[in-house]
């Protein structure tokens, strides 16, 4: 019986089209992240704070935007909402390559940031509830697995589209993208299990209208980890610039999908078969091992290394309290809990990026690592060590 479970299908055209349409969208975010300061200055003459400015604009467009996506998908149909708000995402990405002033560029970066939150939010859930009940662990995992190879693949093509043509070919390839996710993810046949709202009474506003309170714990628990991760990802081309190795940052990011893509297989199904501490507890273990290692490293073999252990143990990590996440709130509210869950990361990214940055400037980035993120990680690991505890004791 167990062993028909675990056989359930998981590759479903349904799930392969909403890991394509996501991982297309983050695609173009992170292939944003890394072009758009260079089309800010060699097109609009902008400097680093202008450059700053376009990510602001977005995290404040995703922050404010990711609890109400919640909403919007438990109330709406779900293939609808991902259909209109890919063609939403379609149309922002053509009229970048129009912005004739700063100005609208900062416009249009807060609503990429709006609909970037609703659009993967949505992905996110339908994902969840479309995959079998016994290996929603694994399939969230691969999921996820779309977000971070576009980590890799996306500033990549950002950055070699500007070094080998222009910014118009940049956003000519990114609006392409957006045209091929609007068929991936909106054009998808979902049951109506899947897609329809649940009917339920008018009811009136409240914090838990906009927050999934059993899903809290393990999204805080997440944001406390994601704090230390938002280090990395903000501050490895400079941290690798410091030590001669800028060259080599790619091959960081490589290494860091790669033993994520490694180990993904295995750690959803010990997810599944034995449950979130046997991942969650070695994976905590090996992400403060490699943080701690990369604030104390002098050449590229040790860049190497730590990026295998960053990408085995956050990968193993997130996944799983992703899924604890998704499976506290009933099918109804799965759209508010991946929200909450979301919401979540995208804070605690946008205060790393502020609050690590004034250590890294005051103390350097070697102490970053090795000290306050590892730090961070164990508070995070403390965290989960007692809501795991109130959660088995009742």
């Amino acid at each position: 019986m167990d062993k028909d479970k675990h056989s359930s299908p998981l590759w479903t055209r349904e799930f392969l089209g909403m890991s394509l349409g996501n991982f297309l969208i983050y695609i173009t975010q992170y292939a944003m992240i890394a072009a758009l300061p260079i089309v800010i200055m060699t097109e609009y003459g902008g400097g680093d704070v202008e450059a700053g400015l376009a990510m602001t604009f977005f995290q404040v467009g995703t922050v404010a935007a990711r609890p109400c996506a919640g909403i919007l998908i438990d109330s709406l149909n779900k293939r609808r909402l991902m259909l209109a708000i890919t063609t939403a995402f379609f149309l922002v990405m053509t009229a970048f390559a129009f912005a004739s002033a700063l100005s609208v560029l900062y416009g249009l970066r807060l609503l990429h940031g709006i609909i970037f939150a609703v659009a993967t939010t949505t992905a996110a859930a339908i994902a969840a509830l479309i995959l079998p009940p016994a290996r929603k662990g694994e399939g969230i995992g691969y999921f996820a697995l779309s977000t971070n190879l576009a980590m890799v693949v996306g500033p990549m093509i950002g950055l070699l589209l500007m070094e080998h043509f222009s910014a118009s070919a940049l956003f000519c390839l990114l609006s392409v993208l957006a045209a091929v996710s609007i068929a991936a993810g909106g054009g998808q046949k979902l049951p109506d299990a899947v897609i329809l709202p649940e009917k339920r009474s008018a009811r009136t506003l409240s914090v838990s209208t906009f927050i999934e309170r059993k899903a809290l714990p393990p999204a805080l628990i997440a944001g406390i980890l994601f704090f230390a991760y938002g280090s990395v990802l903000t501050f490895i081309p400079l941290y690798t610039r410091s030590l001669g190795l800028s060259s080599e940052t790619s091959l960081f990011y490589a290494c860091y999908a790669g033993a994520i893509l490694v180990t993904r297989p295995w750690i959803g199904r010990i997810l599944d078969r034995k449950g979130p501490d046997y991942t969650i507890y070695p994976g905590l273990l090996l992400f403060a091992a490699g943080m701690f290692l990369l604030g104390t490293i002098t050449e590229l073999s040790g860049l190497v290394v730590a990026a295998l252990l960053l990408g085995a143990g956050f990968g193993a990590v997130t996944p799983a309290l992703q899924t604890l996440a998704v499976r506290s709130a009933p099918p109804s509210r799965a759209g508010v809990a991946t929200a909450t869950y979301f919401w979540s990361l995208d804070i605690s990214v946008g205060l790393a990026a502020a609050g690590l940055g004034v250590v890294a400037v005051t103390y350097g980035y070697a102490f970053t690592y090795s000290i306050v993120d590892v730090a961070v990680i164990a508070l995070g690991t403390v965290c989960y060590a007692l809501w795991r505890r109130t959660v088995k004791t009742h």
